[in-house]
């Protein structure tokens, strides 16, 4: 297998990922990360379920291709629909998604059975987060909600607009009568909104609800992956690479 100084690969259908990339610069301070936004086919949410296992294959094959000790599915839909499959096509590097790690903690920490998930349509069809969350807590009631929105408002930097809080309103409304107190951010372009969210959050809930960023938790899980032994250098560095327009992506 790989040497412990080659690069962790980490892909996502556009920016978003790069919430996951800052966990884990993070907690892995001398390495080598390749980024991969697939903003050629963004947003992810609305596609068939067959075609994002065949844009992860690929990206995934990539980051094998240079020399990744790792890979992270940065991305709810596709590990939810294509992580056996990239397990398989990269055997044996290590494959991890964002939904198991985060599915897990959130089971066992809690402070109410009562959660949602914000994600996009393809990841609500799946029911990945609910299964999972209910196979490790199965008092647990889950509600997720399709946000499909909040992807295209990241994509162009309305992060803070009054579309985007009224998005927000929008998706948050049906958890708080449900009475949600934990929310999961089930995509990884939604930690853009917490301000939002937030904002919209106090207006709706009676007590603010604690949202939960999946790329703290993933972090955690690549660490039980690779060896503590030497790192890349005595500084990390990003190498990044996006499928639609670079001065879009800078």
């Amino acid at each position: 297998m790989t040497n412990s100084s080659a690069p962790i690969g980490v892909f996502d259908s556009g920016v978003g990922g790069l919430t996951v990339v800052s966990a884990l610069l993070d907690q892995f301070p001398n390495e080598l990360i390749i980024y991969v936004a697939d903003q050629f086919h963004v947003p992810y949410g609305g596609r068939p379920l067959d075609e994002i296992q065949t844009f992860a294959s690929g990206i995934s094959l990539f980051l094998a291709d240079q020399g990744c000790k790792a890979i992270i599915m940065a991305c709810n839909i596709s590990s939810a629909t294509a992580l056996p499959l990239v397990k398989d096509n990269v055997s044996p590097l290590p494959v991890l998604g964002v939904i198991q790690a985060t599915a897990k903690q959130v089971a066992s920490t809690s402070r109410s059975p009562r959660i949602g998930v914000l994600a996009t349509a393809g990841t609500v069809q799946t029911q990945a987060y609910s299964n999972l969350i209910k196979s490790e807590n199965d008092k647990a009631s889950v509600l997720e909600v399709a946000c499909p929105k909040f992807v295209p408002l990241v994509e162009s930097v309305q992060t803070e607009s009054v579309e985007s809080l009224l998005a927000c309103t929008e998706y948050l409304q049906p958890m708080a009568n449900a009475g949600c107190e934990t929310i999961i951010l089930g995509c990884t372009h939604y930690p853009f909104l917490l301000p939002m969210l937030r904002k919209a959050a106090s207006e709706l809930f009676d007590i603010p609800p604690t949202f939960v960023d999946p790329a703290a938790h993933i972090g955690n899980a690549l660490r039980d992956h690779l060896a503590a032994t030497e790192k890349c250098g005595d500084r990390n560095h990003i190498k990044a690479y996006t499928t639609g327009d670079v001065e879009t992506f800078r």
